[in-house]
């Protein structure tokens, strides 16, 4: 029997996804957005690299903060190459010594504080995943939403534009209409069977998208409802301490300190370093008078004398502090770089916003008047099939176009929220 450890890649990740799908409550053949956030969460492993890293450098620290280890020094000295006796000669001995070296400074802290940071940062770096993660599967499932929404309006026209060229057939066997309409019928039926594929083609490849995060349950069928996400924060909050506050800023910080930490350890290489050694020296042999010879110990201390630092602690110190900057200008330019998205995504927000309203209020219900009105007046022979025809395209395009501006608002809702550290 295989273990699991045996298995290939693949099969553990569609095991997980399998058991994840299991327990998510209110699981059903159609996959919601939700649902699809869960698994990629749960599975992603760039979150869990970051994880992975934070828990190394929460060890490290541990490590850092711990003295060397001491040195055992074992030998024979002093013994005779003639006779190999070590009784012989009185100055040959056995010793037994341990050696401990001490850090300079307070370096073992401050590298212990470092590490600290970098954990932080790597668990920082994680939720700045999981919010990139939750955003991309977000924008990928809606436009996922719209394709299939948007496949079943154009099925809709497709029915309804059969029914046309059934009707402009009739009025052309009733002579009240001429071939150049049957033909201009069949046409725009041709159009949008064309127009479908290239929304199912288009929704295969969203599909595919989402299969990198969840699997093969990407080609499911998705939940017929809209989806829906968390608010967004009101536009009169705090932007610099909002952005401040997201995970890839905070691990920016963390590794500004952790640069700043690593300045005051190269700061260490000015002071000296210290070791102490302590040895027994074991006595072979009797004196001349037959008493045995007495043991001995050796005590010892060594300290580092840095006399020349200019090319090696001065250089040290300064390469940290130009890394400190460097660290300091990655993070002002995520600062720089979230505003900007921030900016641009409220103001699509907005707008989109404005433009669903006129959609939901005006547009649509107009344009299916007009395109019902143009049907009656072309069976009554008031209008020609050209306005008709050009009623029925601009109702599509309506529902079409209303569909396009709820799934973008919602698209730029999830981009806002990555940007002000939304987090599930």
């Amino acid at each position: 029997m295989r273990t699991l450890c045996a298995l290939p890649d693949k099969y553990i990740y569609s095991l997980v996804v399998t058991l994840v799908v299991t327990w998510l409550p209110g699981a059903a053949l159609s996959l919601s957005l939700q649902q699809a956030e869960k698994l990629a969460l749960a599975t992603d492993p760039l979150v869990l690299r970051h994880q992975a890293s934070s828990r190394a450098y929460s060890a490290e620290s541990t490590a850092n903060s711990t003295l060397p280890d001491p040195k055992l020094r074992l030998g024979v000295f002093n013994v005779p190459l003639d006779t190999f006796s070590t009784t012989e000669d009185p100055s040959t001995q056995l010793r037994v010594g341990i050696q401990q070296e001490f850090p300079r400074g307070d370096s073992t802290e401050l590298k212990q504080q470092q590490s600290q940071w970098l954990a932080q940062a790597a668990m920082a770096q994680a939720k700045d995943e999981s919010l990139k993660l939750l955003m991309n599967v977000r924008d990928t499932y809606l436009n996922l939403y719209y394709e299939v929404k948007a496949a079943a309006i154009v099925n809709d026209a497709h029915q309804l534009f059969s029914k046309l060229v059934k009707i402009t057939e009739d009025q052309y066997a009733a002579g009240r209409a001429n071939q150049q309409d049957v033909i201009r019928a069949d046409l725009e039926l041709s159009r949008l069977e064309d127009r479908l594929t290239k929304i199912k083609s288009s929704e295969d490849e969203y599909r595919a998208y989402l299969a990198q995060w969840i699997g093969e349950l990407a080609w499911q069928d998705i939940d017929s409802h809209l989806p829906t996400l968390p608010a967004i924060p009101a536009e009169d909050i705090d932007i610099n301490e909002l952005l401040t506050r997201h995970p890839s800023v905070m691990a920016e910080t963390a590794k500004i300190e952790a640069s700043r930490t690593m300045i005051d350890v190269a700061r260490q290489d000015y002071k000296p370093g210290v070791g102490a050694f302590v040895e027994y020296r074991r006595r072979f042999g009797e004196n001349i008078d037959g008493s045995d010879r007495s043991d001995m110990m050796a005590a010892m201390v060594t300290v580092d004398i840095p006399l020349f630092t200019e090319n090696r602690q001065d250089k040290n110190v300064a390469a940290r502090e130009e890394s400190a900057n460097a660290a300091r200008y990655s993070r002002d330019d995520r600062l720089r770089v979230l505003k900007r998205m921030l900016d641009k995504d409220r103001a699509v927000y907005r707008r989109l916003g404005e433009r669903e309203y006129i959609y939901r209020n005006k547009l649509v219900s107009s344009a299916v008047n007009n395109a019902e009105a143009s049907l009656n007046a072309y069976q009554s022979g008031v209008t020609e099939f050209t306005t008709l025809m050009r009623a029925r395209i601009t109702e599509l395009d309506v529902r079409l176009e209303s569909l396009r501006i709820k799934v973008d608002r919602m698209r730029a809702q999830a981009r806002l929220l990555y940007i002000t550290g939304e987090q599930q």
